[in-house]
């Protein structure tokens, strides 16, 4: 005979509850971005200046986006929260600290180097811009760079949040950097010339990145029981240092694609690589709002439960199963409405003063190929949340090379070829950068969800309940359609608002008729709420 199993002790709450926090912060900073985004769509339309300041902008935001949340999060956030699992802070507080310390003297010198090497940098990531566009670009990329760093600092203050459970304020701190931009730009509109008032922006970005910074950290020193820096590796120290590098790798495969589509925009025709970068604000909206936050609100829960050994599969597949779910629920209706409603969206944000509406038209071009590929980068952030659980950052990192690889080189054929294939205007090619995207994301999901069922026997099979809420969107769209044809020409924010009303009544009273869960308990959430 064999003796019974000994029970398991229970896995935590599911992270849903925390998700709907950072949901709720990101949503906060994301509507003071497009406001952001408004303000500069404004004063700038897509002008020389406005490209210049978006590709400015993205060189500096490499350091931020490779120090700071996602390789946080892969790489620390997984070694402390299972150190506080375990009952020891006092150990959890020595390796946060070193952490801080070594995070400190990185991004130091990296920006340093980085303020020194702009115009190398500039001639990488923008070679189609000459003359005095480049000239801005540089003074615009130097100012941003300080900033930059201060943002990834505070991306440790945000692991010793989300470790603590603390989910609000770390995703809504980005307000504050938000509105410091649309403060100068209103402040100085006017007063300036376009190109001044571009680098007036890089400043108003230096300033809010401080105030981001400094609203988080008392509360991470409070949380962490006091900072003592050291650069001292104990184990656990090194544990993070090995997680890191895969991580720190996997961001810098995952950015140098998004630098490379920028690079490709700037050999199309002027307002290419801004109208790029107004689309990705808003396609990477839903990954935010529901991929983000399931993930940021999954990962501590997960590494908990992997300190715990037992059943790690059964665990990770419950979560998993329900955090999938929940993200279909809302990435569909987003990618159905990029598609078919693109217009009215980027209309509502942007169309105004030096914006028109063809522009517009320009940028719905754009969201509508980001459509192909929203729900498979949404998910693919959750499985790769699982691997981080398990310490393991290197498989995600070769996914995700694998995944740049194909954007990069099926968005240069598509950007730059794909229209006299077609016989379209070149400036049309930009939509080929954000489908080639949306293909590769499609590859590392597909590989993610392979290399997890091989290792703990995980199989999630979704096919039937994502078909069903696409039946769902379609018929949201189709009577949203017919809300706009019988608007006509109404202003764009009437337009919105009973268009996209329509869409999202439609499809949740749909998946409501069709049995789906999660939309019963929406509507219930809402019901109690009010």
């Amino acid at each position: 005979m064999t003796e019974a199993a000994a029970p398991l002790p229970p896995a935590r709450p599911s992270g849903g509850r925390f998700a709907a926090f950072v949901a709720a912060g990101i949503l906060l900073s994301r509507i003071f971005g497009l406001v952001r985004q408004r303000v500069l769509a404004h004063y700038l339309g897509l002008s020389s200046s406005a490209d210049a300041f978006s590709a400015g902008f993205r060189i500096p935001n490499l350091l931020q986006n490779l120090f700071g949340e996602g390789v946080l999060s892969a790489s620390f956030i997984p070694v402390y929260s299972r150190l506080l699992a375990r009952g020891e802070p006092a150990e959890a507080r020595r390796v946060a600290s070193a952490v801080f310390a070594a995070l400190s003297l990185i991004v130091a010198v990296v920006v340093l180097a980085g303020v020194l090497a702009t115009p190398l940098l500039i001639d990488l990531i923008a070679a189609g811009f000459e003359g005095e566009k480049r000239l801005l670009t540089i003074r615009i990329v130097r100012v941003l760079f300080p900033g930059m760093g201060l943002l990834a600092l505070s991306a440790w203050c945000l692991g010793i949040l989300n470790s603590h459970r603390r989910f609000f304020l770390p995703y809504v701190a980005p307000v504050l950097w938000n509105i410091a931009i649309i403060v100068s730009l209103v402040a100085f509109a006017g007063r300036v010339a376009n190109t001044e008032l571009a680098v007036v922006a890089a400043w108003g970005s230096v300033a809010g990145s401080a105030l981001q910074l400094l609203i988080q950290l008392p509360v991470a020193l409070k949380l962490v029981g006091g900072l003592r820096p050291t650069l001292e590796a104990g184990v656990h120290v090194r544990t993070v240092g090995r997680n890191f590098a895969p991580a720190f790798l996997g961001r810098g495969v995952v950015q140098i694609g998004a630098y490379v589509d920028t690079l490709i925009a700037s050999l199309l025709p002027t307002g290419a690589v801004a109208a790029l970068m107004n689309a990705q604000m808003l396609y990477t909206l839903p990954v935010s709002l529901f991929g983000m936050s399931v993930s940021a609100a999954e990962l501590p829960e997960m590494a908990s439960d992997a300190a715990r050994d037992e059943a790690v599969g059964a665990r990770l597949g419950g979560r998993l199963h329900t955090g999938l779910r929940r993200i279909a629920f809302f990435v569909v209706p987003s990618a159905a409405a990029f598609l078919a409603l693109g217009d009215v969206v980027a209309a509502a944000l942007f169309e105004t003063g030096a914006f028109s509406r063809g522009d517009s038209i320009y940028v719905w071009a754009l969201l509508a190929g980001s459509a192909v590929g929203l729900l498979a980068s949404t998910m693919g952030r959750l499985y790769s949340s699982a691997f981080y659980a398990l310490h393991d950052t290197r498989t995600p990192l070769r996914f995700a090379a694998a995944r740049v690889a194909i954007g990069i080189a099926l968005g240069a054929l598509l950007a730059l070829y794909g229209p006299d294939v077609v016989g379209i205007a070149p400036r049309w090619g930009a939509a080929g950068i954000t489908v080639a995207s949306g293909i590769g994301a499609w590859v590392e999901f597909t590989l993610l969800r392979s290399a997890l069922r091989s290792r703990l026997g995980i199989e999630q099979r979704l096919g039937g309940f994502i078909a069903t809420l696409w039946g769902c969107a379609a018929l949201a769209a189709l009577a949203a359609w017919g809300v706009k044809i019988l608007l006509g020409t109404a202003h764009p924010w009437v337009m919105a608002a009973l268009v996209l009303g329509t869409f999202g009544v439609v499809y949740l009273g749909a998946t409501i008729g069709a049995g789906i869960d999660e939309a019963r308990a929406l509507v219930a959430r809402v019901t109690r709420a009010t």
